[in-house]
């Protein structure tokens, strides 16, 4: 397995904060799942916790570099059976 693919860990808790919002982006292949979560993160506000389901395994490392650049913090990232989820939290 590609360590790219492998779980992902952040400084965070991450997975302690109840999302305010979620995106089901199960069964979109890349780049979709990252424009889902820019089209979706546009409607919240500065503070808001996101988390994105995906099938993709990209999205473990796409996510979270769609979050660096665009100043955003990634919570946590990490593979749930045949699922991967992304928790986000909104900066503005």
């Amino acid at each position: 397995m590609s360590p790219r693919f492998l779980p992902t860990r952040f400084p965070t808790a991450g997975m302690c904060e109840e999302p305010l919002a979620s995106l089901d982006a199960r069964g979109l292949l890349c780049p979709l799942p990252v424009i889902r979560t820019q089209d979706r993160v546009k409607t919240l506000q500065n503070g808001d916790v996101l988390e994105v389901v995906a099938t993709d395994p990209g999205v473990l490392h796409d996510i979270p570099a769609w979050c660096r650049v665009n100043g955003h913090e990634c919570l946590h990232a990490e593979q749930e059976g045949r699922d991967y989820r992304v928790r986000l939290r909104v900066k503005r």
